[in-house]
């Protein structure tokens, strides 16, 4: 584990902040492109990415807390900012999404830009930073799996001495395939919010697989929390995904 990469005088680089800037200026750069193919202004990208990644982190850290930490927020109301390791300490992808999410459409509505049109360039970009962000965990300690004794196990020194799934890679590995796939159907794709919806319903089973290997503190009978929560938003991308079908045979960027 190296949560530190370098360290220049009392400057701390940390890694999982590292991966996560990598991974910002990738998706800017990647969805400025298909922005600039679509034939939209790709000035707003860096507004667009900028705010959702700052209102994500801000919705995944009020979601981990009302999760994992709701007695310990209402006893230190400042734990809201606690870092640790170089990020906001705790952090639910549930809550990244549904906090990146409602800037993302008020910003739209106001360009009166089509979300789904918007919204299927930015999802291969989720997948990479996505797998981007999980090596930065990696590196970090955090995000760790149940104990194992197979070949692919790894001692996180900050947690104990015992071999665990590394599902940080795990989930780093399977996130790039998915980017692979979104991206290449991008061009062919059928109706706007195809390759949104198909990240979703991608993200969900991945994370339903994961979740049975990575270390979870809360169960819901023989689920994992995160698994409830992942066969909710499978079900809404499924339902999502038939009804944008059934109403839309082909791809009308400027639709609303």
């Amino acid at each position: 584990m190296r949560p530190v990469i370098v360290t220049i005088g009392k400057i701390n680089i940390f890694s999982w902040g590292l991966m996560l800037a990598i991974a910002v200026i990738i998706a800017i750069i990647g969805i400025s492109k298909l922005f600039e193919k679509e034939g939209y202004q790709k000035d707003i990208v860096l507004d667009l990415v900028v705010i959702c990644v700052i209102c994500g982190v801000v919705g995944a850290r009020l979601a981990y807390i009302f999760t994992y930490e709701w007695a310990e927020f209402l006893a230190h109301p400042l734990t809201m900012f606690s870092l640790q390791d170089g990020g906001i300490k705790g952090l639910a992808w549930y809550g990244a999404l549904v906090g990146g999410l409602i800037p993302f459409i008020i910003y739209l509505r106001r360009k009166k830009l089509s979300f789904w049109a918007v919204a299927d360039m930015f999802a291969p970009y989720l997948a990479l930073g996505y797998a981007l962000v999980r090596i930065g965990c990696f590196m970090n300690g955090c995000c760790y799996g149940n104990i194992t004794d197979s070949a692919c196990g790894v001692v996180f020194p900050f947690v104990d001495a015992y071999s665990r799934h590394p599902t940080q890679l795990y989930s780093s590995g399977l996130n790039l395939l998915l980017f692979i796939i979104l991206i290449s159907f991008y061009p062919k794709r059928k109706f706007s919010g195809q390759i949104f919806l198909l990240y979703i319903i991608g993200y969900a089973i991945y994370r339903f697989m994961v979740e049975f290997f990575r270390f979870s503190e809360i169960f819901v009978g023989p689920l994992s929390l995160g698994q409830v929560y992942t066969l909710g938003l499978l079900i809404l991308g499924l339902l999502a995904y038939y009804w944008r079908k059934s109403h839309h045979r082909e791809v009308v960027p400027d639709e609303n």
